[in-house]
């Protein structure tokens, strides 16, 4: 497993790449946890131009490079993200198999 962008996710990365005015080979979108939010876990997203080290996993979906370092990895492998640009909302919504609870945001999770 990995973790996988989906067409729309990736097509809304590489828009903000452009954007940004970001350098469309050396960005990458760099995938974390960290410790909070409503169900102990939050969902970290960041363009980044740093590189690959012995302490990231590296995987490309859609066209576009990810970099997640090792442990958030173990949270995170199998995870999809998605993009919703519905009436109710505008964002990156994350369909993790490992969390065992999510909150109503969607931002967080419990393993």
């Amino acid at each position: 497993m990995a973790i996988i962008l989906s067409e729309k996710a990736a097509g809304e990365i590489k828009k903000i790449v452009k954007e940004q005015g970001l350098p469309e080979a050396a960005t990458r979108l760099r995938v974390a946890v960290k410790g909070g939010g409503c169900s102990g876990f939050t969902y970290v997203l960041d363009l980044t131009e740093e590189v690959k080290t012995d302490g990231d996993e590296e995987i490309d979906s859609n066209g576009v490079k990810i970099l997640c370092d090792m442990k958030s990895y173990l949270y995170l492998n199998g995870v999809e993200i998605d993009f919703k640009d519905e009436i109710m909302g505008r964002g990156f919504v994350f369909k993790n198999p490992n969390a065992t609870s999510t909150c109503g945001c969607g931002s967080s999770f419990q393993e």
